[in-house]
């Protein structure tokens, strides 16, 4: 496919250009130099970098034996395993395009991302396999892979890789509108992995998954630096706090990468049930904003930090809290070879301490949204990418969030940013999870609205809450309503889902939960 029948509208496409090495070479360069080194555990099972680069090559050819063309997209529906690694790469070697299906899809959101990509041939794990056919497309649903005489693969080369061609698809999870298709090709991918930083991932390491390889999190910051960097990738199928904390004791994991909705149940599982986790030395956490108390609980039961980082879908990664400079609260700084901006409406910078909207250029954007070019050119704006999040900067360079440019509670004229309001309801001992939206009020404008979700044994009074809060905020920020959940809605990648607040709000019956008023 060449680059004027792509259904992309390209954004920036990165830095100056260089030499480039794809994620394919990378691994058979591994495979070649120490072919018996094991790249991927999952449970009991176990496979060598040899034996990944060798299967994904003869699947590959399957692929390409089946008729479909460099540029044919085929969608995976598939829980963290050794087989969906070997198909990540076979569609990769093969040029054709990796359509991420997030396994917690229901059919009529797996018909539209199939739809929408024009998927060809979906792999579907068989539990999941009866979701995708209820979803009612023409796509072809396959649920196991092809076994494959290795001699097979030998004949023939693959084509040639064009690094700037698409090689994976991440549909966002639709919170205005429908999903969309999140493009990023051979060069962006690449990118990501060398980006991460030498230290956060060597060929010593174990990493251990936390979540989801549909997720662009997963796969970006877990799966491709640890391939990339000769480490071995522990896999777990349905991540939770217990797998997590049973897989770093286990395998001895040195890293892992968290969402914060995670981590707040892993350091209850591990004050709860402690696991030997002496062996992790690295861990990052990013996707959303992670409170500080929680950060500080982390350190106290593992004897490490997080070091929290800023990314999203579009552009992984953007900055990371160095390991030996971390500021609490803050999302650390630009990673080398990311250039990143706070500017206000007008696209100019805004002084040091101001808050604005980050905008970011690096050679690991995403080229812009599958068959989407108004939504790309709203995306990229003068070769910058506009993530739609709002920060500020200080003088050494760290970034501080402030909330994103739809959530912000705008109260008497005032902005008001939710994560603020949700940081100050942290520091209650009480509090195990917080989330803040904007109340329509015919007065103000919009009053605050927090739903907390209460420690087991806890029940303070609301006033209490409260006058905790008004420590560290203003009066005007202090929540007017509190509501009490059994849990937090939350999307598929752990984020609060505050749409879904806002709707409680309207009709709390509606929740299916029982939302009691403080």
């Amino acid at each position: 496919m060449d680059a004027t029948d792509s259904p992309v509208t390209l954004g920036h496409m990165g830095a100056t250009m260089k030499t480039f090495t794809d994620l394919c070479s990378t691994l058979h360069a591994h495979a070649t130099k120490d072919p018996q080194k094991t790249a991927l555990i999952c449970g009991d099972a176990t496979m060598s970098y040899q034996e990944l680069d060798e299967s994904s090559t003869r699947l590959a050819h399957w692929f390409l034996d089946q008729g479909l063309q460099p540029g044919d997209r085929v969608a995976l529906n598939w829980p963290n395993s050794i087989e969906v690694i070997q198909l990540f790469f076979a569609l990769f070697k093969a040029g054709l395009v990796a359509v991420a299906v997030n396994v917690r899809l229901k059919p009529s959101e797996i018909r539209y991302v199939l739809d929408h990509s024009q998927a060809r041939t979906c792999f579907s794990e068989p539990a999941l396999a009866p979701l995708a056919e209820q979803a009612g497309t023409s796509c072809t649903i396959l649920t196991e892979l092809p076994a494959i005489e290795a001699a097979k693969a030998s004949l023939r080369e693959l084509p040639p890789l064009d690094p700037d061609q698409p090689a994976v698809l991440f549909y966002t999870s639709g919170t205005t509108g429908n999903p969309k298709g999140v493009t990023h090709t051979h060069r962006s991918l690449f990118e990501t992995a060398m980006m991460m930083p030498p230290e956060l991932m060597t060929p010593d390491d174990v990493a251990v998954a936390t979540t989801q390889l549909m997720h662009a999190s997963g796969f970006h910051c877990v799966l491709l630096p640890a391939l990339c960097r000769n480490a071995t990738l522990v896999l777990l199928g349905c991540p939770d706090e217990v797998s997590v904390l049973d897989a770093i004791e286990r395998f001895h994991g040195t890293y892992a990468l968290c969402l914060p909705a995670l981590l707040h149940f892993v350091a209850e599982e591990q004050a709860r049930s402690p696991r030997n986790a002496s062996s992790l030395r690295t861990t990052t956490a990013g996707g959303d904003k992670v409170p500080v108390a929680l950060q500080e609980r982390f350190r106290e039961l593992f004897g490490i930090s997080i070091q929290e980082g800023y990314a999203m879908t579009e552009s992984i990664p953007i900055a990371l809290n160095p390991k030996d400079g971390i500021r609490l609260g803050s999302l650390g700084v630009p990673l080398e070879g990311v250039e990143a901006r706070v500017v206000d409406l007008a696209g100019h910078d805004v002084a040091e301490g101001e808050t604005g909207e980050i905008v970011v250029r690096s050679p690991a954007n995403c080229v812009g949204y599958w068959n989407d070019p108004d939504a790309t050119k709203i995306l990229f704006r003068d070769g910058w990418l506009h993530t739609g999040d709002l920060a500020s900067r200080d003088a050494e360079g760290y970034f501080w969030f402030k909330g994103r440019q739809k959530q912000i509670i705008i109260r008497a004229g005032s902005n008001i940013s939710p994560q603020e309001v949700e940081e100050a309801l942290y520091q209650h001992p009480a509090v195990l999870e917080a989330g803040v939206v904007g109340e329509p009020d015919p007065v103000l404008g919009e009053k605050v609205a927090a739903f907390v979700v209460l420690r087991e044994g806890h029940e303070p009074e609301p006033e209490e809450l409260r006058q905790s809060a008004r420590k560290h905020l203003a009066d005007y920020k202090v929540p007017e309503r509190i509501l009490y959940l059994e849990e937090l809605p939350k999307s598929s990648t752990g984020k609060v889902q505050r749409s879904a607040l806002k709707e409680m709000l309207l009709m709390p019956a509606a929740s299916g939960q029982s939302v009691v008023e403080a």
